[in-house]
């Protein structure tokens, strides 16, 4: 049997299925024909081994509360030890409905009310959020835009800020979202040694992990042994095979310590079993899921080159940082000289496009969009069209 979708030029028709995406832009605030290129989800159609794996669980009519046997981990770990040179143990994983909600608890385990939470902005919205929203406090290490084009850390007040802050607590997003930083082996170990040294709990989000187009995913736990007393690694399929809405997601936790206080956090919340499909498919696309996934970073490759050639040629007024990893690409608005209401209507109403605004992601983020090129080519050719209509009517 063979991968039957592997057709990423076909425009799907998403709407009035219930898509965040698609059917959610009057109730959220925007134009109802807009055509959006927001949220991390892809427009293609899953693995056709995914599917057969769904159709199977359909078909058997039952949808009682379900776990996993010993296949499924070996499906995970399998992916992680030849896609990553990982070899994770059985014992260290908790299964999760998503990243999210390991992040909270986690702010949950290891900080208490009134505590600092360190994180790096522009980065992932949700971390801000899960913090605030449990009565903590973000403690931001910036990241700066260097000559060369990538963002980068400034290790110097990293330390600072734990040391000021009293921080307890970092996330890690590996690779980087939104600014598409692969981070190298070197930065990982010497943000490990600092985090070290003062005692901080790494939660490592590494979602995006698969997502690699320049350089190499160092998995942040496996650089050094001694990283494993203090990381807790966040992993899923969602955003490597287009099944977020699926819910599971795989999270590693080697120190055992570590895990039971997190685990109580779980119980605590009242959550236990994962949906049985979204356990299906996890195992289904890491068993079986490569040709799909290889073809898929292919395409989503070729779509950033061409992104980043049209805006260079066409919108030069206008700057793309070309990701190192993730399909979601990060412009730079500022030089047209707008304000963020100004840039907003800009993107909204003179292009009919609904992005992420860069402001979202932290004060840093302001003047940039972000941008999701997991669409098909007609899609994302539509979206730069109108984008250079709208830049060339402000200038």
């Amino acid at each position: 049997m063979s991968e039957k979708n592997l057709d990423f030029d076909t425009v799907i028709d998403r709407k009035n299925t219930n898509c965040l995406k698609y059917d959610f832009a009057v109730e959220r605030g925007k134009p109802e024909k807009i055509l959006p290129l927001w949220v991390a989800d892809m427009d293609f159609r899953i693995s056709s081994y995914i599917q057969e794996a769904l159709f199977c669980q359909a078909e058997h009519g039952i949808y009682g509360y379900s776990d996993t046997k010993e296949t499924y981990f070996d499906a995970v770990s399998s992916w992680m030890s030849q896609r990553h040179h990982w070899k994770v143990e059985k014992e260290w994983l908790i299964k999760t409905p998503g990243i999210v909600f390991a992040l909270a608890m986690a702010v949950k385990a290891f900080t208490e009310k009134g505590d600092a939470v360190l994180i790096s902005q522009p980065v992932y919205y949700p971390f801000s959020e899960v913090i605030k929203d449990n009565e903590r406090r973000v403690a931001d290490s910036t990241l700066f835009l260097g000559e060369d084009g990538r963002y980068h850390y400034n290790f110097q007040d990293f330390e600072d800020q734990i040391i000021r802050e009293k921080v307890k607590l970092f996330f890690l997003c590996n690779p980087h979202n939104p600014v598409g930083r692969v981070w190298t082996r070197e930065e990982l170990l010497t943000i490990g040694e600092i985090c070290r040294k003062h005692k901080v709990i790494v939660v490592s989000d590494e979602i995006h992990s698969d997502l690699v187009f320049r350089g190499e995913h160092q998995v942040f736990v496996n650089l050094k042994e001694e990283f494993r007393e203090f990381t807790i690694t966040c992993t899923s399929p969602s955003k490597t095979f287009n099944i977020a809405g699926l819910q599971v997601s795989n999270i590693f936790i080697p120190n055992e310590e570590t895990k039971k206080k997190f685990q109580k956090q779980i119980d605590a919340a009242g959550y236990s079993q994962l949906n049985a499909a979204g356990l299906a498919a996890c195992e289904a696309a890491y068993r079986y899921g490569g040709e799909w996934y290889e073809a898929m970073m292919s395409y989503v490759r070729d779509n950033i080159a061409y992104m980043k050639s049209y805006i260079d040629e066409k919108i030069p007024e206008i700057k793309m940082t070309e990701p190192e990893g993730t399909y979601l690409v990060w412009i730079d608005f500022r030089s047209l000289l707008l304000s963020n209401q100004e840039l907003e209507d800009l993107i909204i109403n003179k292009a009919g496009l609904w992005l992420d605004s860069g402001a979202i992601f932290g004060p840093s983020g302001e003047g940039f969009q972000r941008v999701n090129a997991a669409c098909a080519r007609a899609t994302l050719t539509e979206a730069l069209e109108r984008l250079k209509m709208a830049v060339e009517s402000v200038l």
